[in-house]
């Protein structure tokens, strides 16, 4: 049996599915571990992670069961799925890799003051920093009510902005590049489904068009 046969195509497209499942079950697990241990308080952050692995979970069942059964229903919606979630995805990524450090600070700036004090006690507990670019007198008053363990072994503590500024682009490059990566395999998903869909299943009628 050649690879472009159909069970190649079968056993090649059930693989990919379950990566695809392991990697949803991956990212509700490590949501959910790291609001069990409390390194991430925020709800809408830890509901945001799981979302992504269920929607991830239930793409990759609904490919895996089509690719079992060459379920052309199943197959046909899969594929319209995967090609959303790459369009979205490769935009993304693109976006995440272009970003300056211009663009990163007005991001970090805009997001830290619709934080809740909570939240930002906890990331300047976290990063152990205080403030965020000291620009303005919210900064300075930010900065004066700062709990962060720096407060009370120095006089000055760096600034938060500083250190997102420092690992931000790192991470978005990470990202971006991991965002790449999948949407390639996205690709390579919808290809194989493709392709899997239009042909015959030999232990079915031959007469049969599939």
């Amino acid at each position: 049996m050649v690879c472009g046969g159909f069970a190649c195509s079968k056993n090649a497209l059930c693989a990919l599915n379950v990566v695809y499942m392991l990697v949803g079950l991956l990212l509700i697990g490590v949501a959910a571990w790291a609001r069990g241990l409390g390194l991430v308080s925020s709800i809408h952050i830890i509901g945001g992670v799981i979302a992504v692995g269920v929607f991830l979970l239930l793409i990759a069942v609904a490919g895996l069961v089509g690719a079992v059964n060459h379920h052309q229903v199943l197959l046909f919606f899969y594929m319209i799925i995967l090609g959303l979630v790459f369009i979205f995805q490769f935009g993304i990524s693109c976006s995440c890799l272009a970003i300056n450090l211009s663009k990163q600070t007005d991001v970090i700036n805009a997001s830290w003051w619709v934080m809740s004090n909570k939240t930002r006690d906890e990331l300047e507990r976290s990063f152990d920093c205080c403030g965020l670019f000291n620009l303005t007198t919210l900064d300075q008053q930010d900065y004066a009510f700062c709990t962060a363990i720096c407060k009370s072994q120095s006089p000055t503590c760096q600034m938060c902005g500083e250190k997102f500024l420092k690992h931000s682009d790192e991470a978005l490059k990470i990202l971006g590049g991991v965002g790449l990566f999948f949407s390639f395999t996205e690709i390579l998903g919808l290809w194989l489904a493709m392709r899997f869909r239009n042909q015959k299943d030999p232990r079915a009628n031959p007469s049969a068009f599939l």
